[in-house]
């Protein structure tokens, strides 16, 4: 489905003054490297190009794109130093918000905030904020399938008008099962423990308790915040977590709380560790199946595979689900053992051993 919203954008940044010699484009979780990639070769400006998607960041690198991989750290830019700021809104609130303060910060006097998005994802209500905050007038249109754009222009703030940003960049202590985690926004579920991992961790030890040799080595893919890997080291005497995501506020936290524990740890940031080596003992995973707005089955299978690649010959790895991802299924192709460990109303818990 051809987005709309994008077109919007890319129609205004082809349009563009020659003379805007700094120009920034934030990309959100819903934009692919072919969004990209032709776009930033027929720009009329400079462009430079942020991400918070690590996978995103590699994609375009292949295409010879330079992209900043963080979690939408705006540090390096000075203040009053950029001529045009590209946003197609991201899903999360905060990050969006976030976003449209950062822009008065950086933008020159009279640069311009170029902001697009659909009415369903309260874009309309973003422009009249960033319009208030920012203070310089502003441009609108519309598109079809309800797609909206603004120009909006650097005035003088009105400092009464900085949008909650749920003090984006810190991390904050979040109280879960009894032990307690840091998490911040920018990554899925950060202010909550996801149900499909505590359906996981509930039934961990019944894994656990079958086996001859309790696991040493744990690969956690898709780490989030690191719920998975530190309710894991409470129930089994691991020597070595490893942690990977594709996130990079999801990196933050997670590096934060493995500090918390004894055991040797490493977060990497990849795509389903897709570069990290070696074999693991354990693997735990709670799939994403969103990619940004759109359901993908395909990153199932690419995390199927990646388990596969990565698990010893004795190893255990265990899926949590959602009822309608049909990973049993898929995962019979590739894994000599395949069982339901677990089921309830809402997930599916999936036992895999080559």
């Amino acid at each position: 489905m051809t987005d709309l919203a994008l077109q919007l954008l890319i129609q205004t940044l082809h349009a563009s003054d020659s003379a805007a010699t700094s120009n920034l484009w934030v990309l959100d979780e819903n934009l692919t490297a072919a969004d990209i990639s032709g776009v930033t070769k027929r720009s009329p400006v400079p462009l430079t190009l942020m991400c918070n998607r690590f996978d995103l960041q590699q994609q375009l690198a292949q295409n010879k794109v330079e992209c900043t991989f963080s979690d939408f750290d705006f540090s390096k830019f000075e203040n009053n130093s950029v001529d045009q700021l590209f946003y197609r809104v991201s899903k999360e609130k905060a990050v969006v918000h976030h976003v449209i303060n950062q822009a008065y910060r950086i933008l020159k006097p009279e640069g311009k905030l170029i902001i697009a998005g659909y009415k369903n994802e309260g874009v309309k209500t973003y422009i009249d904020k960033a319009n208030k905050y920012l203070n310089g007038g502003s441009e609108k249109t519309k598109g079809g399938q309800s797609s909206h754009l603004a120009i909006l222009s650097k005035g003088t703030a009105d400092s009464s008008a900085r949008l909650d940003d749920k003090d984006y960049t810190s991390l904050r202590e979040l109280s879960q099962t009894g032990q307690s985690f840091v998490s911040k926004p920018g990554q899925f579920g950060w202010n909550k423990t996801d149900k499909g991992s505590e359906f996981l961790i509930q039934h961990l030890p019944e894994l656990l308790n079958s086996l001859h040799k309790q696991p040493e080595t744990l690969l956690d893919l898709g780490c989030g915040y690191g719920y998975l890997s530190l309710m894991a080291a409470s129930l089994t005497p691991l020597n070595k977590i490893t942690a990977t995501d594709n996130n990079a506020a999801a990196l933050v936290s997670c590096e934060q709380n493995l500090k918390s524990t004894d055991v040797e740890y490493q977060v990497i940031a990849d795509n389903c560790a897709q570069s990290i080596r070696g074999r693991f003992d354990l693997i735990l995973c709670n799939p994403p199946f969103h990619q940004g707005f759109a359901v993908e089955n395909d990153l199932t299978q690419l995390f199927l595979e990646q388990t596969h690649k990565h698990l010893h010959a004795k190893g255990n790895a265990l899926f949590v689900v959602n009822q309608f991802i049909p990973l049993e299924r898929k995962a019979n192709d590739l894994f000599e053992k395949v069982r339901v460990l677990a089921k309830n109303s809402s997930f599916t818990l999936i036992h895999c051993k080559r």
